[in-house]
């Protein structure tokens, strides 16, 4: 027979679970369930949200925590059943004197209006990112301390935040530890994550629909300009899509004015984005404009550190050789390197083996061999000639205008830079020039990025992309 949880029982499995997850993670998929009944003789718990995606997760990862905790408080094992309900169902469940509040707003990163509920697909927190587990090295040191700044005073300090850098470098983690930290500490706040093309796909769906248009539109706008923080991913995926940045810029204006944070990430720094609308690209760089680069060797072995603690791997002797092996292999995508070391834990677990690095080597093969390769002269001429749209024919020939002689002299001292070539070898790469033409570019191209910012950025993004 089922009979009503009780508020301490309750209170105390919370508790127990609290002790077994992460932060975010019990404030997402926990505190707010409504718990409807316990049935003592078959053994079985009933839960229910009215939050779709909370189920979901729960359902797919959480289960077995919420059964143990449940055990340990109850001193009796039972089954938890965690089901999908509208609030009428759940007062039905419960009874109309017994229906519960929840203690806090949902964490998922935003709750739609009620007129706005034809837009009901924006993304959720994802609990694993957060500000407690992201690595801060020297090569985004600053993206941190700006994110965990709006973070803390959103719109007071840092509005517009744009952060750039390659993929996989932690853009996204700081973008959801942003919504995580906004939402644990003030979770009356509306923070919206979503990336640039559900944007796009959205206002599509808005403008196709001309019988409905006017109320779709309106629905629309109302998403995106009734929230306290937008936190808007991969924007570099505007470009070229006039309408859709027409329309962004006007969410922009309509957040901005009214005193609402916007946080933007990119692979590239705003001036880069040539096929955006000119007033979008100013309006990225009014406030902080911060960059990721990838992780030295010291945080590279930090990650992988924090990463088998996580899996509740033990740091030994063998274990640390392996996480500097992968250090020294994977430089550039800290999801990259993340997944080698979960690939090895995972075919570990699965044939039994102890991890050694022979069986990383083994194991990692396919990724090893990506990695250890010599960056060659032609390399570096074809990604700068790529960068500047000019053939290779042109660096190597003798051409003195400056649309040729610039990248020429970029391509001399990368080369210098990234490979163990000789001056003399390199002045042969480029047409058997002589030693002292590549030092006068060597010296030309060192002074132009320790005087021009903007320049220096591009150089660091033209050798990730070389790598």
């Amino acid at each position: 027979m089922k009979k009503k949880i009780s508020n301490k029982i309750w209170k105390d499995i919370l508790s127990e679970i609290s002790t077994r997850v992460t932060g975010p993670s019990y404030n997402a998929w926990f505190k707010t369930l409504t718990p409807l009944s316990i049935d003592e003789e078959a053994g079985v718990l009933y839960f229910a949200s009215t939050v779709d995606r909370v189920i979901q997760v729960l359902n797919m990862r959480y289960i077995p925590v919420f059964e143990e905790s449940a055990e340990i408080v109850l001193k009796k094992k039972y089954k938890v059943v965690a089901t999908l309900m509208s609030s009428d169902e759940i007062k039905e469940n419960l009874g109309k004197t017994e229906e519960r509040k929840p203690e806090s707003a949902s964490p998922r990163m935003a709750s739609p209006s009620p007129e706005n509920n034809e837009f009901r697909e924006e993304y959720y927190a994802n609990p694993k990112y957060n500000f407690d587990n992201f690595i801060v090295g020297p090569n985004n040191e600053y993206a941190h301390a700006v994110a965990l700044a709006v973070a803390q005073s959103p719109a007071k300090l840092y509005n517009p935040l744009f952060i750039h850098g390659g993929s996989g470098l932690g853009k996204t983690h700081l973008m959801h530890a942003i919504g995580h930290y906004i939402l644990e500490n003030s979770p009356e706040m509306k923070v919206l994550y979503v990336s640039s093309e559900m944007f796009t796909t959205e206002l599509i769906k808005a403008l196709q629909d001309t019988r409905n248009k006017d109320r779709r539109m309106h629905s629309f706008t109302a998403k995106y300009r009734n929230v306290d923080v937008l936190l808007i991913d991969d924007i570099q995926f505007l470009e070229g899509k006039q309408s859709t940045q027409q329309e962004f810029f006007h969410t922009f204006e309509s957040l901005h004015e009214n005193g609402k944070q916007i946080v933007i990430s990119s692979d590239r720094h705003p001036s880069k984005l040539t096929e955006l609308d000119d007033r979008l690209r100013s309006r990225f760089q009014w406030n902080i404009v911060a960059d990721i680069q990838p992780p030295d060797f010291e945080t590279r072995v930090a990650i992988l550190i924090n990463k088998a603690e996580q899996e509740n791997i033990e740091i030994d002797n063998d274990m640390l050789e392996v996480i500097n092996l992968i250090a020294e292999k994977v430089k550039f995508n800290v999801r990259e390197l993340e997944s080698a070391l979960t690939r090895i834990i995972s075919y570990s677990t699965l044939f039994n083996k102890k991890i050694t690095a022979k069986f990383a080597t083994s194991t990692l093969s396919d990724i090893f061999k990506a990695e250890d390769y010599d960056i060659s002269c032609e390399t570096i001429k074809r990604a700068v000639c790529k960068h500047w749209s000019i053939k290779i024919s042109d660096i190597e020939s003798s051409k003195r205008k400056r649309e040729y002689a610039f990248p020429r002299q970029v391509a001399m001292y990368l080369c210098r830079e990234m490979t163990n070539l000789s001056l003399p070898q390199i002045g042969k790469y480029f047409g058997g020039r002589d030693h002292t033409t590549v030092m006068h570019a060597i010296d030309k191209i060192e002074k132009e990025i320790k005087d021009n910012p903007l320049f220096a950025q591009d150089i660091k993004n033209l050798k990730n992309d070389i790598y």
